[in-house]
């Protein structure tokens, strides 16, 4: 996979990757793939035993895919009731709307491996996150 070893911000120009072989080499907790004017792109490596963190976007609706692993998914209208939980693998996409409380925490024995797509740019362009703690 020499080619993907270097995962660079491709926005705002059109471009077109395959984001799932993206992901899979992506080692980062979070690296900012493609940003727009409306719309944004990260990958995200999640280690084992690890998670996104309970979090919750105001204004910017979300969709997480599921690119390796398997995840746990955990929805609520408000921080202390998120009583929605499914198990997610691979292809399974999530579209979490604004205002929406949620966690994606790996379940698996291999590092978690997600895309996300924000509506509109959550994240500064370019960024690129080595573990979770440092945003």
């Amino acid at each position: 996979m020499g080619f993907y070893k270097e995962i660079n911000e491709h926005g705002p120009s059109p471009y077109i990757a395959n984001v799932g072989q993206y992901a899979m080499a992506n080692s980062f907790y979070r690296t900012v793939f493609w940003t727009g004017c409306h719309m944004q792109m990260t990958l995200m490596s999640i280690p084992i035993c690890s998670d996104i963190g309970v979090e919750v976007h105001e204004d910017t609706d979300q969709i997480i895919r599921i690119e390796q692993g398997r995840a746990q998914l955990i929805l609520g209208e408000c921080e202390d009731q998120m009583n929605y939980q499914r198990e997610l693998r691979i292809g399974d996409t999530v579209f979490v709307p604004a205002g929406i409380w949620h966690n994606v925490i790996n379940v698996g024995r291999i590092p978690l491996k997600l895309s996300s797509i924000y509506a509109p740019p959550h994240h500064p362009a370019g960024l690129v996150m080595p573990v979770k703690e440092e945003y």
